[in-house]
């Protein structure tokens, strides 16, 4: 006798991350088994349907309907093998055709320079001698003025040293340019200017969650919006809490003078390599424009090739660089390494600088170029008898509390000078809170729209305050 195996229809199998949960599988189901979900799928945020396979006949209609070719299918053994973490990048195409030994990192090297006459340099031109030295070789920008200088000098001596100047279409186009140099494991760099800036700001964010490093030489100048080509400060709020989307802190270092844009350009990079993070120079008009006795540093950097670079060859062939995590734990675990590296960045790159400030009953603190008007005001303030020191911070983020703190013992009242509505003062504040320290009184001497505080203006200001004190 013969007997006849009755066949099994297979069950649907459904892949979430495919269904947008149009409901035309739930139309066509005639058992009824298939319902909308509750639940969001983080791969895609919509909220897939439920297929209960116990209720289904295995009619097929289903498939049928989905418009997904590859939405709703039939169960069959070859599935099982299906990998369904196609959301996290660094598994998505699962094992490697090819094994790749790991890349060792190529060290920098420090090449020595004959010892040369100073040089009379403008910010901007000093800047971008700072970034050759430093090896960098690749410069990605959009024309702004009061920054433009410095994309000229590239320019023009880039190409003889078999670099890359690219003038690209704007500054968006501009920024993820760097991100894929940088992630090339190139140094790289940008000048510009507020609006230039502004338009960046995704393309950092993306850098700094790929925890790729580049150079940002940010010329302050009047807003908001088109404003003036004037000096100001009004971007200091920008770079120190507002880079982009999400949890994103980059060093700032703000020089104050052209010898300064020079060594903190320089050393910009080799910073924003140490930390895989962008680093920003922040100046004002002024300072990108005026001219100053500019020394030479002993050496000039060799760039190496770090380990983690995704540069194209074998070595690197495992590399992966993305800003890109689906899946919501996996993305506050990768804010929290960032978290913890912004917290080593913000103990190990404090930098600040003081003038007369071991007496000091009052302390002016400013940055910039309105700095070199408060130092000339502590010497005048000096001259009448009044004790009054120069607090000038070099890292406005992180800000220098550490060097601050110890001065506040003594200190009648703080004074703080910018070219702008008080972001300075913002972070002076928001810092001394975060450190749990009482401020003393905080004054200030504001100026805007591209005028820069006089030295007078901060003595009339003192000199005040010293007469209202003693009543």
């Amino acid at each position: 006798m013969t007997t006849t195996q009755k066949k099994v229809r297979p069950k649907p199998f459904l892949l979430p991350q495919l269904c947008k949960a149009c409901g035309r599988c739930i139309e066509a189901c005639p058992k009824h088994c298939i319902e909308f979900g509750t639940d969001i799928d983080p791969a895609t945020g919509l909220t897939p349907v439920v297929v209960h396979e116990e209720l289904c006949n295995g009619c097929a209609l289903c498939y049928d309907a989905c418009p997904e070719p590859y939405g709703l299918m039939a169960r069959t053994g070859e599935l099982d093998a299906i990998d369904m973490v196609v959301s996290d990048p660094y598994s998505a195409f699962g094992a490697r055709e090819r094994e790749a030994p790991s890349a060792a990192a190529l060290p920098d090297r420090r090449v020595p320079l004959p010892k040369r006459e100073p040089m009379i340099l403008k910010g901007n031109y000093a800047a971008a001698v700072g970034a050759l030295l430093a090896g960098c070789r690749h410069f990605f920008g959009y024309p702004i003025t009061p920054s433009t200088e410095g994309a000229e000098l590239m320019a023009n001596v880039l190409p003889r040293l078999n670099g890359v100047f690219l003038q690209a279409v704007s500054e968006v186009a501009t920024v993820n340019m760097m991100y894929g140099c940088g992630g090339a494991g190139t140094r790289c760099m940008t000048f510009t200017s507020s609006p230039g800036f502004s338009l960046m700001l995704e393309g950092i964010s993306y850098m700094i969650g790929a925890e790729v490093p580049g150079v940002f030489v940010n010329v302050m100048r009047g807003g908001p919006g088109l404003g003036n080509i004037a000096p100001e400060q009004g971007d200091i709020k920008l770079v120190c809490r507002g880079l982009g989307h999400g949890n994103t802190h980059a060093l700032v270092l703000a020089p104050a003078n052209p010898q300064e844009m020079l060594d903190l350009t320089m050393e910009a990079f080799d910073l924003a390599f140490q930390y895989r993070n962008p680093v920003i120079i922040v100046g004002d008009g002024y300072l990108g424009q005026m001219t100053g006795r500019v020394t030479l540093p002993s050496h000039l950097t060799a760039p190496g090739m770090p380990s983690w670079a995704v540069c194209g060859d074998r070595e690197h062939r495992r590399n992966l660089m993305t800003s890109i995590w689906l899946v919501e734990q996996d993305l506050e675990r990768h804010n929290e390494h960032l978290n913890a590296k912004y917290a080593r960045m913000a103990r190990e790159q404090q930098r600040a600088e003081c003038v007369e400030c071991d007496d000091a009953e009052w302390l002016l603190v400013a940055c910039n170029t309105p700095s070199r008007m408060a130092r000339g005001a502590v010497a005048a303030l000096r001259q009448r008898g009044l004790k009054v020191g120069l607090f000038r911070p070099i890292s406005l983020w992180p800000f220098p509390i550490d060097a601050l703190r110890p001065l506040l013992a003594r200190v009648r009242g703080l004074v703080v000078v910018e070219a702008g509505a008080g972001q300075l003062e913002d972070e002076v504040r928001l810092a001394l809170s975060h450190a749990g320290v009482a401020p003393p009184p905080v004054e200030h001497v504001r100026r805007h729209g591209g005028v820069l505080p006089s030295e007078q203006e901060i003595v009339d200001r003192l000199v005040a305050l010293e007469e209202a004190s003693h009543g």
